[in-house]
């Protein structure tokens, strides 16, 4: 599909599917577990949901996530197991053949909102996991760090945890929209990303920038600002290209560069739904 259309699709899905509040969405897939837990796919997806959940509730880095969303033979499975369970022609399996599959959409309309609950409820946009800060963490190897528009700082609060020299920054100017800046994990300094690296940019090796905003500019600015500086500090940034972060006029000046190092890097950092933002590392 057109890179264009995915993105308005993707807009339209959101708007017009829109997340449930906090409470309910965990307590519907709580109540989904109990219906579906004669099926291990299913009881497995919600419990990667909920144990992710429970972990970024008490501030800890969740783990990597499945794609979250129902497999194609998901009727197939459901009509085997209650095959196994009645005898065809029961009319108790019969209703529970129809009870169960009109749940199907609702549900796989639950996992794949995950995302959406996560912005709504932490102010978390990308999913940051502990085996990637792991990852990232081996990569910066100690070497100081600076981020920009860190919002609650999930990742300098990762960085942190694995003795990571890291500034972390954000105008904290979303705080009156939505919950970035409403739940913040660690210490980050009120500076606007411009700022910051006027102030930390000779003295650090990488600036880190997540899920700039779609469509607004001040990722080019930040980027031509790194390469006004002396040192020029590697850029590391997670976003999707042509989709729900930063602007075009960003993805055609970015110069991408260690190829072998990015792969390593997004090991575990794979989409789970119908984002596919990645890390990229750009000069």
């Amino acid at each position: 599909m057109n890179p264009k259309k995915l993105k308005k699709l993707k807009r339209q899905l959101k708007k017009e599917h829109p997340v449930s509040t906090t409470n309910n969405y965990i307590t519907r897939l709580e109540r989904y577990r109990e219906l579906f837990k004669q099926n291990s796919m299913i009881t497995f997806l919600i419990n990667q949901i909920l144990e992710s959940n429970r972990l970024i509730q008490q501030k800890l880095l969740p783990q990597q996530l499945p794609v979250l969303e129902l497999p194609e033979d998901i009727q197939d499975q459901i009509f085997n197991q209650i095959k196994d369970q009645y005898p065809l022609g029961d009319p108790r399996g019969d209703q529970l053949w129809e009870k169960l599959t009109a749940e199907l959409p609702k549900l796989d309309k639950l996992l794949r909102s995950y995302r959406d609950y996560l912005e709504e409820t932490y102010g978390m946009w990308a999913y940051i996991s502990a085996p990637f800060i792991s990852d990232l963490a081996h990569y910066l190897a100690g070497r100081p760090t600076l981020e920009v528009m860190a919002g609650n700082g999930y990742i300098s609060h990762g960085l942190r945890l694995k003795q990571q020299n890291v500034d972390a920054t954000d105008s904290l100017d979303w705080v009156q929209e939505n919950e970035t800046g409403k739940h913040l994990v660690t210490e980050v300094e009120k500076l606007d990303a411009i700022s910051a690296i006027e102030k930390y940019g000779n003295q650090v090796d990488f600036v880190i920038m997540s899920w700039s905003p779609d469509g607004v500019p001040i990722d080019v600015q930040i980027l031509e600002k790194l390469r006004s500086l002396t040192k020029q500090p590697t850029l590391i940034c997670i976003g999707e290209p042509n989709g729900a972060t930063n602007s075009a006029g960003f993805w055609k000046t970015a110069k991408l560069v260690e190829p072998e190092n990015t792969q390593q890097l997004n090991q575990h950092y794979q989409p789970f739904d119908l984002i596919h933002d990645q890390l990229y590392l750009i000069k």
